[in-house]
């Protein structure tokens, strides 16, 4: 193992990296399958980011020089047998099925190091460095296209949102004007972004209503749709548990505040939306309700018990949504250094109820003598 130690101080610390793949879990319940490391920029500085792949999302952690060297180290003696190293002077792979046997492969190197950017390297959807008119508007680029550092992440939020939404194009209908609303709009970073792909980029037929309780937010945003000549694009100020409609393919809802998701959610099922894109916030609801003797010794502290009922409510919505008949998955929407209400509940319309489904969440609510909203869908 002191070898191996050498190969990666010496690979990370002195030859220009190009990456390391961590492969062949050790155990087969290990929830990550693979762990990729590479060196990024990060506000200026070199570091490194390893790319942790589960079955059904990829979590991202950065981490300086001597801690990928001890990341790594951990990985091998725990997790994985088998490592390719990738510089651009040579190439290593190390094979450590027992790790006090590994074997050592090394070639030339095959493989160059791009862009250390980390906002540089990815393909967004919208790019930075080419004008867009909403977000000129809004104040996140200039008028060349150049994104403003203090907007970055706001930008990348835009950019992921939209990733989202195009793997769920498929499931929308695409012989009619697609029905669009956004609960809680906001701002509307991403009502703009919604009209600017679809209508702009894909010159599909759509129709988007963004609905916000404050007079001066709806004020704003309809003047900026109208400047920008987005003509089916309308923001209306009201509540959402009292908004009335007859039929939305896609519904958003991004923050909407503790019992605001769930009118959200009550409505799109209500008119049958094939897409339900929703980031629920300040889950308040259960922390009042939850009774259980059992973990009654964790509720004593505050914080955890904050936490677990913000967990335990969108579990139970997830779990309504799969008894009305929805596909539902669980996505991380942002990383968790820009804001921790990062879970996007995603359910796209594809069955009949499912009355498992039903008993699961029925048997979740006893447990925990919780009354939630979502028990109105």
């Amino acid at each position: 193992m002191k070898q191996i130690r050498e190969i990666l101080d010496t690979c990370v610390s002195e030859r220009v990296l190009v990456k390391i793949i961590f492969s062949s879990p050790r155990k087969k319940s290990l929830p990550y399958r693979k762990v990729t490391l590479r060196p990024v920029l990060l506000q200026g500085q070199k570091a490194f980011q390893a790319e942790f792949q589960y079955e059904k999302k990829v979590l991202h952690e950065n981490m300086k020089g001597s801690e990928a060297i001890e990341t790594s180290m951990e990985l091998i003696l725990r997790d994985f047998k088998q490592v390719n190293i990738f510089t651009e002077e040579e190439d290593v792979q190390i094979l450590a099925p027992k790790l006090d046997k590994p074997r050592i492969i090394r070639k030339p190197g095959t493989q160059k190091q791009k862009s250390l950017s980390h906002d540089q390297a990815k393909n967004y959807i919208v790019p930075d460095g080419t004008p867009c008119d909403f977000l000129i508007r809004l104040g996140v680029m200039d008028a060349k296209g150049k994104v403003f550092k203090k907007h970055y992440a706001k930008f990348r939020q835009i950019n992921r949102f939209l990733e989202i939404l195009q793997d769920a194009l498929p499931y929308l209908p695409k012989d009619r004007t697609l029905r669009i609303i956004d609960f809680g709009c906001g701002k509307a970073y991403l009502t703009f972004a919604l009209y600017h792909y679809l209508k702009t980029k894909l010159g599909l037929d759509v129709e988007i209503i963004g609905l916000d309780l404050k007079k001066d937010v709806i004020d704003f945003c309809n003047q900026v749709a109208a400047d920008l000549g987005y003509e089916t694009l309308t923001f209306l100020m009201g509540d959402i548990a009292d908004f009335t409609s007859d039929h939305a393919d896609l519904v958003v809802t991004l923050h909407a505040c503790d019992t605001a998701t769930d009118y959200a959610l009550i409505n799109a099922v209500k008119w049958d939306t094939k897409v339900i894109l929703s980031v629920p916030c300040c889950q308040h609801e259960l922390f009042s309700q939850i009774k259980n003797d059992l973990h009654q010794p964790m509720y004593k502290h505050g914080i955890l018990k904050d936490r677990f009922t913000e967990l335990l409510t969108d579990g139970l919505r997830g779990l309504k949504l799969e008894a009305r008949g929805y596909d539902v998955a669980m996505i991380e929407f942002t990383s968790l250094e820009h804001t921790s209400k990062n879970i996007m509940i995603k359910a796209v319309k594809a069955r009949e109820e499912n009355p498992r489904a039903q008993q699961e969440y029925q048997r979740l609510k006893e447990f925990y003598q919780v009354n939630p909203t979502i028990d109105e869908l």
